[in-house]
């Protein structure tokens, strides 16, 4: 998702909704409570993402200068395949350079040792990055923080309909 540039619909940005499968099915589970209780770390995670990206909107320049650095990761992409390390820690990198600075750190909870590992480490931020693309393209098809609080339901019944089409 962080190098769909262009695009002008959410499936263009996801694919096709079978993509997104394991996605909705977590969604699913969080909002149901099921296999035990609503893992409040995820919703913390999202919110926390949210507010990352609201913080960030606010700085055209900031958000021009992330996107730069997102086409020349891009261009690396010619030479490593998206997992390789030397992407996954030029992504780190963009977080740490433009998402770090603009508002409060999001603290990922685990083990320590696995933690301070730098290719943990960089996968995480990479994850978070990709955490912050979705968080910008729902607050452009209209999405709130407010809307995911309180519009559970809907979410829920959505989440459904859309997992029963695959």
């Amino acid at each position: 998702t962080l190098f769909r540039f262009d695009a002008n619909t959410v499936s263009e940005i996801y694919g096709d909704v079978s993509t997104v499968k394991k996605g909705l099915q977590a969604l699913i589970d969080q909002l149901t409570g099921k296999r035990g209780t609503t893992d409040m770390e995820l919703t913390r995670y999202a919110i926390n993402l949210l507010h990352l990206e609201k913080a960030l909107s606010k700085t055209p320049k900031v958000m021009q200068q992330l996107a730069r650095q997102l086409e020349t990761t891009h261009g690396k992409m010619d030479y490593f395949d998206l997992t390789h390390d030397n992407i996954i820690a030029s992504l780190a990198e963009i977080y740490q350079q433009y998402v770090s600075p603009s508002g409060a750190k999001i603290m990922v909870k685990g083990e320590a040792d696995f933690l301070s590992q730098s290719h943990n480490a960089n996968k995480i931020r990479a994850l978070l990055l990709a955490g912050i693309r979705s968080a910008v393209l729902w607050r452009q098809c209209g999405g709130s923080r407010w809307q995911l609080l309180f519009s559970r339901g809907k979410y829920l019944n959505t989440a459904k309909e859309l997992l029963n089409t695959i």
